[in-house]
Formats: structure tokens, sequence, C-alpha cells
């Protein structure tokens, strides 16, 4: 037990009290905003602000730059996401003020006009991630050339499974700010990766956060169906952008 302990939690013994007290605040803010998320509550985005601003700055701190532009990425998309629902919300309380449903944000499936734009989101996502790890040797160099050697012979299984989840992570948090159900499938594939990913990079407390977020996206995934379901019985179909 107490090896096993050691290798969950040993290199947090070389952390400073403050990198440690920020990783749990962020994780539990995190939590938190996937449960508001399955609950269509728009409280999901300025909670889920507070996690991904301090693991922009943990993860800028760690030299994990393909994760922290994820979660840079989230930042900028839960603005997006948190103007778009919050239009939509108010369009559903004016043509619904009879409703007693606070949280009536109005779910969407998948369109296919939604694909091309996934499509470009993964493929550039992958480019873009491919080139940081391409030029990892530059910038844990200090930015400059000297004496870094640079080739994709020293990409990793990790590099390239950054790769993948940095574009899954991505495309869930374009459709999530879209309102579309499909986005916990993209979320729990993403999510169960990462397990064993945060695990084998050391940072136990991110990577229980992921198992969380594996269970609630699964659960979440038939909540919103539930929900797209009592809406659409309750009235017609109307597209909302």
């Amino acid at each position: 037990m107490a090896e096993l302990l050691n290798w969950l939690f040993g290199q947090y013994a070389d952390y400073s009290t403050i990198f440690i007290v920020l990783e749990l605040i962020a994780v539990v803010f995190g939590v938190a905003s996937v449960l508001l998320a399955s609950k269509t509550n728009i409280l999901v985005f300025p909670i889920g602000l507070v996690s991904t601003a301090i693991f922009v700055y943990l993860l800028w701190k760690w030299q994990l730059f393909g994760d922290m532009f994820i979660n840079a990425y989230y930042t900028v998309m839960s603005l997006y996401g948190w103007i778009n629902w919050s239009k939509n919300k108010k369009t559903q309380s004016v043509e619904h003020k009879q409703s007693n449903d606070a949280n009536n944000v109005r779910i969407e499936h998948l369109h296919a006009g939604d694909i091309p734009i996934l499509s470009a989101l993964a493929a550039g996502t992958m480019g873009f991630v491919a080139l940081i790890y391409y030029f990892r040797p530059v910038i844990n160099n200090g930015f400059s050339f000297d004496g870094a050697v640079l080739g994709l012979h020293l990409f990793t299984w990790v590099d390239y499974t950054d790769m993948l989840t940095t574009a899954l992570f991505l495309m869930a948090m374009w459709l999530m700010a879209r309102r579309k159900i499909e986005h916990w499938i993209l979320w729990i594939i993403a999510d169960a990766i990462s397990v064993p990913l945060y695990f084998y990079k050391g940072f136990t407390f991110t990577a229980l956060q992921y198992v969380v977020f594996t269970l609630i996206a699964i659960w979440a995934y038939y909540e919103w169906q539930r929900r797209y379901r009592t809406q659409h019985r309750a009235q017609p179909h109307t597209a909302y952008a």
C-alpha cells in the first residue's frame, strides 16, 4: 500500500504547496463545471473558467504545452459558449413564459453542416500540437535554437496521444458551446484516454479528475438525451445557431 501511495503521490513531494493547492482548486472547479453542464446550467461557463485559467498557468509551469493549449482554448470557448447559451436561454424564456424550467437552454443534435467545421478543427489542432512538440527542444531551451535537436523521431507515444486527445477535447468544447448532445461522446472518449495519460505524466489529482469526468460524461449523455426528448415533446422543433 505504501508503495502504491508513493507511486500515486510521490511526485508531489517536490512541488511547492501553492502548486498543489492550485491543482486541487482547479480540479474541484472542473468537476463542478461538468456537473453543471450535465444539467444544462449556464453556470458551467464561469465555473469552468476558473478551472481552465488555473490549469493554463500550471501547465505552462510544467511545460506541458499541448495541454496548456487545450485549456487556453477552453477559456476562449467558455466565453463563446456563455454568450451562445445566454442568447438561446433568453429566446427560450420569451417563447415559453409559462415554463417552470429554469435551465431551458435548447439542446440540439449534430447536423451535417457541423462536420466540415469539426474536421477542420481536428486537423488544425493536431497539426498545431504536432508543431509545438516538434519545436519543444527549442521551447525548453529558452526559445533558443542553440544545441537544440529537432525531428519527428523525438516524438513519443505520449505526444501522439496528446495530439489525439487535444483534437477530441477541442471538438467537444465547440459542440458543447453549440449545445450539441454528441459533445458528450467525445468527452467520454477523450476523458477515458486522459486517465492513464495523466497518471503516466505524474499528475495524480488531475488523473483522478478525469476518472470522475468520464463517469459524469456517461451519465450526462443520457441526461441530455432525456432532456432533448422532453423539450421536443413540449414544443415543435426550431433550429438555433
